[in-house]
């Protein structure tokens, strides 16, 4: 299945692409997507309704993020070999573990707003993985059981907050916009492999970014079992799983957005983004 949200911001509805890539409105059979109503059992419970006897939605207007809210919206760090070559650092021995703040999340299709004070802010598309149920000491064999489903996601960045400032990454990783997800959260079982998934950024309309998830150093199977030896994750978390190579930062010289960029962010058979940059006001 894929299930998005439509309408004005703070007003969104759920809705689901049917077999015409028609919006249907979910509107009284879901409360809304987020937390447990992205459990794996809710997703059973929309699998088993009849869409055809939904209301096609004619005009859906804006699409907003896939997900209303998060509990935890969790990164993954260096998670690319070609990545973490353009940094100049060595592949990690375990995955680098970050936070997104959750008031970070946004609309694919949304501006993306530059902080006041920045000079370095960049782009990262990301594959994202919803999580479905409760996961605490899962094995990697059963790690996937734990997926709900997958999403695009633009990992906005701000370089300087990111790691010339003191601190932890989250201060670079934070600021409202810089969580672009969606436009659709696609249910896993129309993903059988994870690690097979091309992913793409373009900038003004020029490649920057052009990877495959099989470049990853850390599977998602890997990423869901490691995260979970040191926390409960929750239905409705969402996780980034690393960009590839192709960010601003690795450039040379170094090229970061500017007011009027229009990046197109793209994961395989997870929908296509489209937000341009504006400055804060």
């Amino acid at each position: 299945m894929k299930l998005l949200r439509y309408g004005p911001a703070g007003q969104e509805k759920p809705g689901i692409l049917d077999a015409d890539g028609n919006v249907r409105d979910l509107s009284g059979k879901v409360p809304d997507f987020a937390g447990a109503g992205v459990s794996v059992a809710a997703l059973d419970a929309i699998r088993a309704l009849d869409i055809a006897t939904l209301p096609v939605v004619a005009n859906p207007g804006r699409i907003g993020a896939c997900l209303a809210s998060v509990p935890n919206f969790f990164c993954i760090g260096l998670n690319y070999a070609k990545h973490a070559a353009e940094s100049g650092m060595q592949p990690p021995k375990e995955p680098v573990v970050f936070n997104k703040a959750t008031s970070a999340l946004s609309g694919p299709f949304d501006p993306v707003i530059i902080p006041r004070a920045s000079t370095k802010a960049d782009w990262e598309v990301e594959l994202g993985v919803i999580i479905g149920r409760e996961a605490l000491y899962v094995s990697e064999a059963d790690a996937l059981d734990y997926v709900a489903g997958y999403c695009t996601i633009n990992d906005m960045s701000e370089r300087e907050f990111q790691i010339e400032r003191s601190g932890q990454w989250v201060k670079g990783k934070s600021a409202p916009t810089f969580g672009p997800v969606g436009p659709y959260l696609v249910t896993a079982d129309e993903v059988p492999d994870p690690q097979a998934l091309k992913v793409s950024l373009t900038l003004n309309g020029t490649v920057v970014q052009n990877s495959s998830t099989a470049d990853m150093i850390f599977s998602v199977r890997q990423i869901v079992s490691h995260l979970s030896q040191f926390m409960k994750l929750q239905p409705g978390d969402i996780i980034a799983t690393g960009t590839p190579e192709g960010v601003g930062m690795g450039m040379k010289p170094q090229r970061f957005l500017k007011p009027g960029d229009v990046m197109e962010i793209e994961v395989q058979g997870l929908g296509r983004q489209r937000q341009e940059a504006v400055a804060a006001q």
